[in-house]
């Protein structure tokens, strides 16, 4: 019998001050350009949090209105607001920047990730709510003093957490000479792995989905974690199975870029449907590196800056139970090595081709995505 789609989640992390100092579009900018009017406009198109809690797809995307609620707003969108929209969802929630620099502390596992003692203090409380988190990760330590952070960023490399223009805190290499533990890398694994982290814990806790039933994890976020040994060798997934609790469950990274979800979707739907797994979660986090990727274009026609958000994304695939969506797995398609990059020949390969194997036309199919 044909796998079923059986529970997701989603979350947003608003993190305005990692557009301008973490995105690699701001600070390519700032290498090559750094007197840039482009950047001086930066902060003034950066949305506030609530403007981003009641734009539609973000209600959209944690499942507080759906699709077909969505097209009925007028486009553009970034001009409407859902009335009494909420950051907690249905399907997840938006969480706000001192809330997600919190849960980078909770996600190190290595000291890495130092945070100022009044921000600690401020933040701790907000962590508790956080059920599905194992209960050492929501005990944030004791903070460090201001100047320490301060000499580990001028003194040591380390990479700034910022809070609403002002440094919270740092994230500290992890090696002395190894470039791929250094502490601009260690940021972005450890953006990748909270954010992965969440979206995990929301989708266990909304769907009330027993931790010790997940048997394997596939973690196909855009980042890869490493060392010198062996350069993005690491395992997001069984990190993110022991933060939430998993504790039955192995897993793997599924690496493809954009298409990653698509790969590991594929593949956890065969291994259910082979007897190998029963349950199998595909889990992604967020890149820092791609906040802000096309900011540009937005600050030129006068937009806001959309891209604003560190996203992450749970599905739980499972055995059959005749009530979920099942996944087909004997029409699946693919971009293959010999499709080429034509656009009509990429839509062949991935659509047509599928839809030949069940005797399908284009327009069998109600909705594509």
């Amino acid at each position: 019998m044909f796998p079923v789609m059986k529970a997701a989640s989603y979350v947003l992390m608003h993190t305005p001050d990692m557009v301008l100092n973490n995105g690699t579009t701001q600070t390519t900018e700032k290498v090559v350009n750094p007197d840039s009017e482009y950047l001086k406009q930066v902060n003034e198109n950066l949305r506030p949090y609530d403007e981003v809690v009641s734009y539609p797809p973000n209600q959209c995307y944690i499942g507080n209105i759906t699709p077909e609620e969505l097209a009925e707003y007028a486009e553009p969108w970034y001009d409407k607001a859902v009335e009494g929209a909420s950051a907690k969802g249905k399907k997840g929630e938006i969480f706000e920047e001192d809330v997600f620099v919190a849960l980078m502390k909770v996600a190190d596992a290595f000291d890495l990730v130092q945070l100022e003692k009044d921000f600690t203090e401020a933040v701790r409380p907000k962590l508790e709510a956080y059920t599905g988190l194992n209960e050492k990760a929501r005990n944030l330590p004791e903070g460090t003093d201001h100047d320490k952070i301060v000499n580990e960023i001028e003194k040591r490399g380390a990479e700034e957490l910022l809070y609403k223009g002002e440094v919270v805190g740092c994230v500290k290499r992890a090696h002395d000479i190894d470039p791929n533990l250094n502490a601009h890398v260690m940021f972005e694994n450890l953006v990748a792995k909270a954010s992965g982290m969440m979206a995990l814990e929301r989708m266990l806790v909304l769907q009330n989905i027993d931790p010790k039933s997940i048997d394997y994890v596939i973690e196909c976020s855009e980042e890869a974690c490493g060392d010198m040994n062996q350069r993005g060798g690491g395992n997001f997934a069984k990190a993110l199975a022991e933060m939430t609790d998993c504790v039955n469950a192995t897993g793997s990274d599924t690496r493809g870029f954009c298409a990653a979800p698509a790969h590991a979707l594929i593949e956890a739907a065969a291994l259910v449907q082979a007897g190998v797994y029963k349950n199998v979660v595909i889990v992604a986090g967020g890149a820092s590196a791609k906040l802000g990727m096309n900011v540009k274009d937005h600050v030129k026609k006068g937009m806001p800056i959309l891209e604003d958000c560190v996203a992450g994304f749970a599905v739980l695939v499972s055995e059959n139970d005749g009530e979920h969506p099942i996944l087909r797995t004997d029409l699946v398609g693919g971009h293959t090595v010999g499709t080429g990059s034509a656009p009509q020949n990429v839509m062949g390969s991935l659509i047509s081709k599928a839809l030949d194997k069940g005797g399908l036309s284009i327009t069998d199919v109600d909705k594509y995505s």
